[in-house]
């Protein structure tokens, strides 16, 4: 998790989904140009709000050029004293741009249920708009445990390992704690490499060398199709994809 609070981004992010090998592969492969996070390993609890006919998720597994969407994220459960981020998560053109604010996790669930503050930002505001605009309610809540690691060499290169990714549908609220179902089986390992422009020679090689491909793969997508359409293509692709040596 980063030290200091950043309330922009804009970047690329590539996923990839790993069998336990190849995460072993890359651990050893970055070690000399990757370190360890601050805070290494943490929880992330993330409550994604769309609308009652699930309009920003149908909208994005469309892959249009522009798509948004719309959580609430804590690092590790909280209370309704602490600090959450609520955050509008674009991508355009391949390019992902997050624009987020923090506040207490009571206050933010008041204002997204309505309740107007006092001195918004412009950020708040770009909030506010999309609130009004789509009329979103909190529908589920991803959790999953995060390994996470900065480069060395180029402070905007990160690498995160993510498992146990879980969801509920009930109390989606992050005061209510993060357990929930998984979501893949217990030996997924969701990589994400998230950079500015183009990989290094030395990752690219990694990858290329322990057979790392990447992989079009969204979290609350995959719980959308999986649960809520109640499809089975999603989970049976993710074994296929971790039996491979």
């Amino acid at each position: 998790m980063a030290t200091m609070i950043q309330s922009c981004f804009k970047r690329y992010e590539k996923k990839y989904l790993l069998n336990y090998n190849q995460y072993e592969a890359m651990l050893a492969g970055m070690k000399d140009h990757m370190e360890a996070d601050r805070f290494s390993n943490y929880t992330i609890c993330n409550i994604y709000y769309d609308t009652p006919d699930w309009q920003l998720i149908r909208t994005s597994l469309e892959k249009p050029v522009y798509k948004e969407k719309l959580r609430v994220r804590s690092y590790g459960t909280v209370t309704g004293a602490d600090n959450v981020f609520v955050e509008i998560k674009k991508k355009y053109d391949g390019v992902v741009y997050k624009r987020r604010v923090t506040m207490r996790c009571l206050d933010a669930v008041r204002w997204l249920r309505g309740e107007p503050l006092s001195n918004p930002s412009q950020i708040h505001k770009e909030i506010d708009w999309f609130m009004q605009n789509y009329k979103p309610e909190p529908k589920v809540f991803i959790g999953y445990d995060r390994e996470a690691y900065a480069s060395t060499e180029n402070s905007e290169l990160r690498i995160t390992f993510d498992t146990n990714l879980r969801w509920r549908e009930e109390a989606a609220d992050l005061r209510c704690g993060d357990y929930g179902t998984l979501l893949l089986p217990e030996e997924a390992i969701l990589m994400e490499i998230k950079i500015p422009g183009t990989a290094p020679l030395w990752l690219a090689r990694l990858l290329s060398e322990n057979k790392i491909f990447s992989t079009s793969f969204s979290k609350y997508g995959t719980y959308y199709k999986d649960v809520v359409l109640g499809g089975q293509s999603g989970r049976e692709y993710h074994k296929e994809v971790l039996q491979i040596a």
